[in-house]
């Protein structure tokens, strides 16, 4: 049976209807998919931080006596610096100690030594790869024998400036949260500040994508775990940076941890 033509318009304006009600159904349920898809990504993010924040205090959290005794007498050498009259050695300008990091590091290392301590001003280098540019770095490291003779050493990194190793001008608050969580000065286990850059620079990568940026190569794991864990060059200043009568009394008196080990060889794995 042919159709009239009146049920032809009928049968066309019926189905350019449903057309119209498929596309609107189609947009409604992409967008649906959108707000699931967002709501899903926040809370992954989220939870990122949430973890990167836990395993970032649990890392801090790990303090030995030995640690905490290297970390008080450092402080104390640091204040005793910056209150009196030493000046650069480097430069022919006159300037404060705190005003030149090799020279801070150097004559650090020396009270230390001084106190018995086997200090010593470490020099690390590494070369250019694909993946990142060549770089060095400067810092102090204590070395302690361990109470069981047939361990090795036991590796103490001192970093006077941590927290700004980390700090980026155009991170989120979240980064931001677990770069002020860091101390200003770090004094641990090699293993332990391993862990640390670890998750920072996780943390870091993953802010950059949040905030649409490339992540630059001098911020990736393998640059910045380069500027303590690859073997340094040792060096043992030989200046004289105070008199014993100004050094701080508890001082003075040589620790018994490393009264041995001045000449000791230290590899980092």
């Amino acid at each position: 049976m042919e159709m009239s033509l009146s049920e032809m318009v009928l049968d066309f304006l019926e189905e350019l209807e449903r057309g119209e009600e498929r596309e609107k159904n189609n947009e409604w349920e992409s967008g649906d998919d959108d707000g699931e898809s967002s709501i899903g990504d926040a809370k992954q993010d989220k939870d990122f931080w949430q973890a990167q924040n836990k395993l970032l205090h649990e890392a801090l959290e790990k303090c030995s006596a030995t640690e905490n005794r290297i970390r008080m007498d450092t402080e104390e050498v640091m204040r005793k610096l910056k209150s009196g009259n030493s000046t650069c050695s480097c430069s022919n300008l006159i300037l404060a100690i705190a005003s030149c990091r090799n020279c801070m590091l150097s004559q650090i290392t020396e009270l230390l030594r001084q106190a018995g301590y086997n200090s010593a001003f470490c020099k690390s280098k590494w070369r250019h790869s694909p993946e990142i540019p060549s770089g060095e770095h400067s810092y102090i490291d204590v070395v302690v024998e361990s109470k069981h003779r047939n361990k090795k050493p036991i590796r103490f990194v001192i970093e006077l400036n941590l927290r700004a190793e980390f700090e980026m001008a155009r991170a989120n608050k979240e980064y931001r949260k677990l770069v002020n969580t860091l101390p200003e000065m770090f004094v641990g286990k090699s293993e332990k500040l391993k862990n640390i850059v670890k998750v920072m620079c996780d943390s870091a990568k993953k802010c950059m994508k949040e905030n649409k940026m490339h992540m630059a190569p001098w911020r990736k794991y393998q640059y910045m775990q380069s500027k303590w864990n690859v073997t340094p060059e040792r060096l043992v200043p030989a200046i004289v940076v105070l008199p014993d009568s100004e050094m701080p009394n508890k001082m003075r008196r040589a620790s018994m941890l490393t009264s041995d080990l001045h000449c000791m060889a230290v590899e980092v794995a």
